[in-house]
């Protein structure tokens, strides 16, 4: 979180390199922007949350944050390179969904037939510079090579974390199509990708894989931005539903009531697949800390929980591992069913049997 603000603050110290480096994207214009201005959840110039969401919690400052990172924390990063599963994403046949995580909040989904690749970052940083945000060793085992042509892209929103040029730039002769937040459309197609490739959904709105596999964009808890200008793009979750599965993507998200209302309108899920980590009480309203991470999974009345965002980069101060070790810990006592697999290790949806043994204790 304290990486965002501080590439901002380069940023908006530099409009020379703003304007002239693609990474930064470019926010929507024209066509776009007047789409934009017909949704609900745009006012006043910028997206808003449901409810009122300040980036900070009360009476904190972006001093009181530069505060935090002077005492070391300990085990902020892994001390060792992390293991990892080297699974062929080219020839996965299975008549369940397979997820494949990689990190973060990059994984791959092969779900009816169909290739799907969300939020991907293989450049080595969720930065668009080199010397911010690098990856743990051995959380980067998978390149562009490793993929199959992709029938959908899913973007949830535009941070670095979330929307890498580099990847997005290397992966689009493998793309048939993207789907992603309102506006968020625009730095893609300022990084080549044709118009016709890319549907942008603003939430509750609804848009066909094929007959029979609808994907619905549904509401999130964030924030937006890869310049000094934010809010200018959207951010959400989808629900990705076939005849036989349903399957939730959280994106990034604080704790908030939609949940339950996502839970009560189009759950249960199979797999709800949520954020756990990179959070601290300072921004308590724009991250789910862990335990509420298990409490969302609850109420999104989910057969099972995948917690993500964690194990590939040091975006807050909380040790590497805390937050997987705390959302295990909620879930059980909340007896909510969750896997935990290693990066690259198969995950097969609705077979019974999950990847749970603890690998981050070593």
């Amino acid at each position: 979180m304290l990486i965002l603000f501080i590439l901002i603050a380069v940023i908006a110290l530099s409009g020379y390199v703003y304007m002239q480096q693609p990474q930064f994207g470019k926010n929507p214009a024209e066509i776009r922007l007047e789409r934009i201005r017909t949704s609900p959840h745009y006012k006043n110039g910028a997206f808003q949350n449901e409810h009122f969401t300040p980036d900070l919690a009360e009476g904190v400052t972006y001093f009181d944050i530069l505060k935090l990172y002077i005492p070391k924390v300990e085990n902020k990063e892994p001390s060792k390179t992390l293991p990892s599963v080297k699974t062929d994403l080219k020839n996965i046949s299975s008549d369940k969904p397979v997820v494949v995580w990689f990190g973060h909040s990059s994984y791959f989904m092969h779900i009816d037939g169909k290739n799907i690749l969300v939020d991907p970052v293989f450049s080595g940083n969720a930065s668009p510079v080199s010397f911010f945000g690098a990856n743990y060793s051995g959380s980067n085992v998978y390149s562009i090579d490793d993929f199959p042509e992709l029938d959908l892209l899913i973007i949830t929103h535009d941070h670095y974390d979330h929307l890498d040029y580099e990847t997005v730039k290397k992966l689009q002769p493998k793309v048939k199509r993207v789907i992603t937040s309102l506006g968020v459309g625009s730095h893609l197609a300022h990084w080549g990708y044709n118009e016709s490739q890319i549907t942008e959904l603003d939430w509750w709105e609804k848009t066909a894989l094929d007959s029979t596999f609808d994907i619905t964009a549904a509401p999130a808890r964030h924030f937006s931005g890869r310049g000094f200008k934010r809010m200018q793009t959207f951010w959400s979750s989808f629900i990705l539903k076939t005849p036989q599965h349903n399957i939730y993507v959280g994106g990034d998200s604080g704790y908030d009531t939609h949940f339950k209302e996502i839970g009560e309108k189009y759950g249960p899920f199979d797999l709800a697949i949520l954020e756990c980590g990179q959070y601290n009480d300072y921004w308590k309203y724009i991250h789910l800390m862990p335990e509420e991470t298990a409490q969302a999974a609850v109420e999104l009345r989910a057969k099972l929980l995948l917690p993500v965002h964690w194990s590939k980069f040091t975006l807050a101060l909380h040790p590497w591992n805390e937050s997987i070790q705390r959302v295990t810990k909620k879930a059980k006592a909340l007896n909510q069913p969750i896997t935990t697999p290693m990066i690259g290790e198969k995950v097969e949806v609705d077979s019974g049997e999950y990847p749970v043994k603890e690998w981050w204790n070593y």
